[in-house]
């Protein structure tokens, strides 16, 4: 890997009309940077380029070391005299660094120097002939690195290197062959988006020390609202930590509404209460029962058809067994988007069961609730706007960076009641503003992080249709994966038909197999190739897609497409590889 420093202008052209030394060119990035960044473009132009009055030199800088990684230098003249020359990172740490008396000048070389390596990382994402993973195991990344913390600082220059090894090493979740897992590829304004929250570094609990932030939230839940169905947007919500979390929310608050004394007296206040979800469904809803005191043992697994489907005559009967035995059903979780076969339950079906037996209906879409900004594949959620509440993660169907995860709520105020304590010393009830947008008492957390802004930037960039341009995308591309090994010679699907979602499930038989019968020494024979084949992936770094059992199926593949810079050629490089590497097995 290149240096930090010389990263940025790799990209020049060979004519040197992208060279920084060309004092036209230099000038022409000026433009740029001030036309993007203001007064802050101005600045960083001054610095670099000495176009302006330079600032003091800072103190404390030794003469260069040969041996040691400098700031690059863009300055015309020699000899040198741009206010760069003297950055020695070597000598500077991160005491020299901003709020330091004279630390505008190395902060702001040290951070460009960032940039770089985290550009050259972005460019390198996109670039088929790189690796996906270059992958090492972990006793051999322990023992090539010194990772141990001591109690002395590092200069910048070896933290630059730990941002360099940090990348090298990191799998590239954006890379148009990467199928490994629900949330993928790279957006750059959602990247700009997450840089810009991490600068701003505030939190989110109240209007007054986020008030754009929590506006944004306010607007944006309002719109999932409107999408899901909800009459004007009307309801709740909050962005939460994930998936997972946004599911115990739904499991505490519909606690709470039909036993609102849970709050202050405890599960020994209230009679044995009972979830009900899919057998196919989240491990997050069993998680969520034993965090909240309702047990594992209280969520009960409805049967699923062979695509995947909660099948609601199994729901109801196993209401009624509840009721019987004088349990109480409080909540059943339907799945939009189930995480193996991409299933979606029956939404109507469990909305008129819930209904008739007055039960909380949540829906987990937090894989599937993306398809709702399509018009062509929203009808797999038909129902959704029944619910009384819904997991939906941004950061996995429309590929919003991570973390990204929204609850939402139909019934405006429970979420407020259920879960506020009334801090006198944050949540102030005599403030000069609406004390309405303070939303940090509706959360389990005190610290929020600013997870709105990415999902808001995109989507002033991309707008409705740009994010379903995306979505119907992967979903054609899941149909060409599965049109091309149907019927191809070593695949087997793991069950008829079209997948509903982008998760497409099969075996791949190496030729060895093809001529056994199908008994149990094949399957165990077949249980170990997908492991074997991922095992080769990674370690060529080529692809990456998962494998997994279910039920009484033996390890299967099973492709994930969410990233809209997969194309139809890397579907086929999939297919291909797999063979490549499995042939012999």
């Amino acid at each position: 890997m290149a240096s930090p420093g010389s990263g940025f202008w790799s990209f020049a052209s060979e004519d040197g009309s992208g060279d920084p030394e060309n004092p036209g060119t230099a000038r022409a990035w000026c433009q740029v940077a001030q036309r993007f960044t203001g007064g802050i473009g101005n600045k960083l132009c001054a610095l670099l380029y000495g176009d302006a009055e330079k600032p003091a030199e800072s103190g404390g800088i030794q003469p260069p070391r040969a041996a040691s990684r400098k700031a690059a230098c863009a300055c015309n003249q020699k000899p040198c005299s741009c206010p760069k020359a003297g950055i020695n990172y070597a000598f500077l740490h991160a005491t020299d660094l901003l709020p330091a008396c004279d630390g505008e000048r190395p902060t702001l070389a040290f951070l460009q120097d960032v940039m770089d390596i985290l550009l050259q990382y972005v460019v390198k994402t996109f670039d088929r002939s790189t690796k996906v993973i270059d992958f090492h195991y972990p006793n051999e990344l322990l023992q090539e690195y010194n990772w141990g913390l001591a109690d002395q600082p590092q200069n910048l220059e070896e933290i630059l290197m730990h941002c360099q090894t940090t990348l090298k090493y990191a799998i590239k979740t954006g890379h148009p062959r990467y199928f490994n897992q629900l949330s993928t590829g790279l957006d750059m304004v959602g990247l700009a988006a997450d840089w810009l929250t991490s600068t701003a570094n505030t939190n989110m609990f109240t209007y007054e020390i986020a008030p754009v932030f929590v506006l944004l939230e306010y607007v944006t839940l309002k719109k999932m609202r409107e999408i899901i169905g909800w009459p004007g947007g009307s309801g709740d919500g909050i962005f939460s930590p994930g998936g997972a979390i946004s599911n115990m929310y739904a499991m505490l608050i519909a606690r709470f509404k039909m036993f609102p004394e849970v709050k202050e007296k405890g599960m020994a206040a209230v009679p044995r209460l009972i979830a009900f979800t899919s057998e196919h469904s989240h491990f997050s809803l069993k998680k969520g029962a034993a965090a909240l005191g309702i047990g594992t043992d209280s969520v009960i697994l409805i049967k699923c058809d062979e695509r995947g489907k909660m099948i609601p005559s199994d729901l109801e009967r196993r209401i009624l067994e509840a009721k019987q035995k004088g349990f109480v059903p409080f909540l059943v979780s339907a799945t939009a988007g189930t995480t193996v076969y991409g299933a979606f339950d029956p939404l109507l079906a469990v909305a008129d069961i819930c209904k008739k037996y007055k039960v909380w209906m949540h829906v987990d879409a937090a894989w599937g609730g993306g398809l709702l900004m399509s018009r062509k594949h929203k009808w797999k959620l038909s129902g959704v706007e029944r619910a009384n509440s819904v997991t939906w993660n941004p950061h996995k169907m429309m590929g919003v960076p991570l973390q990204c995860s929204a609850l939402l709520v139909r019934e405006e105020g429970l979420m407020q009641s259920c879960n506020q304590m009334q801090a006198s010393y944050l949540f102030q009830q005599d403030k000069h503003y609406d004390l309405s947008y303070d939303t940090g008492d509706k959360a389990l957390q005190c610290g929020r992080h600013v997870d709105v802004f990415k999902l808001w930037l995109m989507w002033r960039a991309k707008g409705t249709t740009g994010f379903e341009a995306h979505i119907d995308k992967c979903l054609e591309l899941a149909e060409y994966l599965y049109n091309i090994i149907k019927n191809r010679e070593g695949y087997e699907m793991v069950f008829d038909g079209k997948p509903q979602h982008t998760n497409v499930c099969f075996w791949y038989v190496p030729p060895s197999l093809r001529v056994l019968d199908n008994n149990e020494e094949r399957m165990s024979r077949l249980s170990k190739v997908a492991p074997v084949i991922k095992a080769r992936m990674m370690e060529y770094g080529t692809t990456m897609v998962s494998y997994q059992p279910l039920g009484d199926k033996v390890n299967f593949f099973r492709v994930v497409i969410s990233n809209p810079a997969a194309t139809h050629q890397d579907i086929d490089f999939l297919i291909e590889e797999i063979e490549r590497l499995g042939q012999d097995l």
